[in-house]
């Protein structure tokens, strides 16, 4: 009887093993590379940034802004808004020149509609944000959709409307 009982708990243990087994090595492997992906994005947003702002020397992060400096003076400020478009998530570094002026967008990731959706990440979309005051972030202020691509424009404005707002609140004074 005891080998029969054997048979039929053998694939259950081979399983529960493998299982655990995956998940120790899925777990050191995230280790491994959730410091290098970090550091590459900060690497993305440090170079888009110093195009941004060409005369920046320096950058520090706290509470996901970066403040950009030329040697120790403050000339701007950067960080990631996130929307919601018809493909997907769409990430967006935001500058601003002050806390109230936007000095412009790149669109850092997205995953709309090839052609059609995608043009949002186009210049003559995102340049539309440039010198435009926060508050006027919107469709049907200073910004105009991409025909055919409602839905990824509206999301870029929201969310680059709503995080400028925020984040420029927790500047202060």
């Amino acid at each position: 009887m005891q080998p029969n009982i054997f048979k039929r708990l053998y694939p259950v243990i081979l399983v529960t093993f493998i299982v655990l087994v995956s998940a120790v090595l899925l777990s050191f492997t995230d280790d491994i590379t959730r410091g290098k992906i970090a550091e590459q994005e900060v690497a993305q947003v440090r170079g888009v940034l110093e195009e941004m702002f060409p005369n920046m020397t320096s950058l520090t992060l706290e509470n996901d802004i970066y403040t950009v400096l030329e040697n120790d003076t403050t000339i701007g400020y950067g960080f990631v808004a996130v929307g919601r478009g018809y493909g997907g998530e769409i990430s967006i570094l935001v500058g601003l020149e002050n806390k109230t002026t936007v000095k412009g967008i790149v669109i850092i990731s997205q995953d709309e509609t090839p052609g059609l959706g995608t043009r949002v990440a186009e210049e003559p979309f995102t340049s539309q944000f440039a010198g435009v005051d926060i508050d006027d972030v919107r469709l049907d202020g200073k910004i105009d959709a991409i025909t055919g691509s409602t839905i990824s424009s509206e999301a870029i404005v929201e969310a680059v409307r709503n995080a400028a707002l925020e984040k420029a609140e927790s500047l202060g004074e």
